[in-house]
């Protein structure tokens, strides 16, 4: 069965693989000019590691473990204990947790699936769905014709505002998420930071950090940077330089390696993203012969650290789905598809905007909320945190 893979992110490449080792003559459409993953780190979580499983693809993420994290939750801006996981016991119920280079997973993902299936530099406009088939067009006209189509191209997906015109798209949640990556600085103590979110409940404002391998540390801010967006939904982000500046501002009496590893990124290591999510859920994540995939599907705000683990739920499962299908199978798969993704997708879409609002609260109703965090027991924490792990 001809299948067409659109987008050659994490999600999509992992989906390329898995249809291509089930036997389906698979063609991967990438925009950009060669097959990569840019960026900092990615964390994935247990159930994104068992999709990997099922897909043949874990061997790299499992053989990378999170060195020093013994525990995990929130912390308030002084790195002081609000909601503390036994990360061990979590471990050990519902398997590890890594966070590893994106560039490196990417690479390792894409590994197994032969050069001549892929078209680099080569966007898809539409998509045309007609009897049996659906035509891929890109900028000078027909591309192939396809039984099946799995749209992966990313948050900002032009085919999904196609396939759903009456859907309002993204929304900006009117933050700033900015990433970096660097070595562990010498002498520089952050042992019990890892694998810890901190919060401020003046500012509203987040530091995540976590260790990748045995000798870097990834770091992440989410914030409203004042005059960011211009007052508007679309408007354009700060640059690393400027955004850099104004986080060092707000965090400068946070605990003291926060300003630390900020000031020791170079603002060349650093990305800054407006932060954005679907408005409301998708209808659905099929439509004909054509399903969607990752943020295409399901774009949600970080909060949980769901979204590249969802996209890999979403590349086993349409993986799954597909196996040993015909043509005159796959719309009904595909529903089958999206029966079994859609409901916990969209709900983890919603649970992380709703963890963004509590998360960002200021003033009063922060406090509230900092002193019923530090009142919940780690053994109630910790099976909370393996409950959302469960796929």
């Amino acid at each position: 069965m001809r299948v067409v893979v659109v987008g050659a992110g994490l999600g999509g490449v992992s989906a390329a693989v898995g249809l291509h080792r089930q036997g389906h003559e698979v063609t991967l459409y990438e925009r950009g000019p060669e097959l990569r993953e840019a960026g900092t780190a990615v964390v994935v979580t247990p159930n994104g590691v068992r999709a990997l499983d099922e897909l043949g693809l874990s061997e790299y993420v499992r053989g990378q473990a999170m060195p020093g994290v013994t525990t995990g939750g929130l912390r308030d801006w002084r790195g002081r204990p609000l909601l503390v996981t036994d990360a061990a016991q979590a471990r050990r119920t519902v398997g590890m947790v890594v966070t590893v280079s994106r560039a490196d997973l990417h690479r390792a993902l894409r590994a197994p699936l032969p050069a001549d299936l892929v078209r680099t530099a080569t966007p898809v406009r539409r998509l045309e769905p007609g009897h049996g088939a659906v035509t891929v067009i890109g900028d000078d006209g027909p591309l192939t014709r396809a039984d099946a189509v799995i749209v992966a191209d990313g948050i900002g997906s032009a085919l999904r505002g196609r396939l759903f015109p009456d859907h309002p798209g993204l929304r900006r949640t009117g933050r700033i998420d900015l990433r970096g990556m660097l070595p562990a600085p010498a002498g520089l103590e952050v042992a019990e930071l890892l694998g810890s979110i901190m919060i401020d409940r003046r500012s509203g404002a987040m530091f995540g950090l976590f260790p990748v391998g045995e000798h870097d540390l990834y770091w992440f801010t989410d914030s409203a940077l004042h005059g960011t967006l211009d007052g508007t939904p679309h408007g354009t982000p700060p640059g690393a330089v400027e955004a850099r500046r104004q986080v060092l501002s707000l965090m400068a009496d946070w605990h003291p390696a926060v300003p630390a590893l900020i000031e020791a990124t170079p603002p060349t290591d650093i990305y800054v993203d407006a932060i954005a999510c679907l408005a409301r859920p998708l209808p659905s994540f099929a439509t004909g012969r054509i399903a969607l995939l990752g943020d295409a599907a399901h774009a949600m705000t970080p909060d949980l650290g769901q979204g590249t683990s969802q996209a890999f739920e979403d590349a086993a499962a349409v993986t799954r789905h597909l196996a040993g299908a015909r043509p005159a199978d796959v719309e009904q798969r595909l529903l089958g598809y999206d029966a079994e993704r859609r409901p916990r997708a969209n709900r983890l879409l919603l649970a992380a905007s709703r963890q963004s609002r509590l998360m960002s609260r200021t003033g009063g109703s922060a406090w509230l909320r900092d002193a019923l965090l530090r009142a919940i027991p780690r053994r109630l924490a910790t099976r909370q945190l393996a409950a959302r792990w469960h796929v």
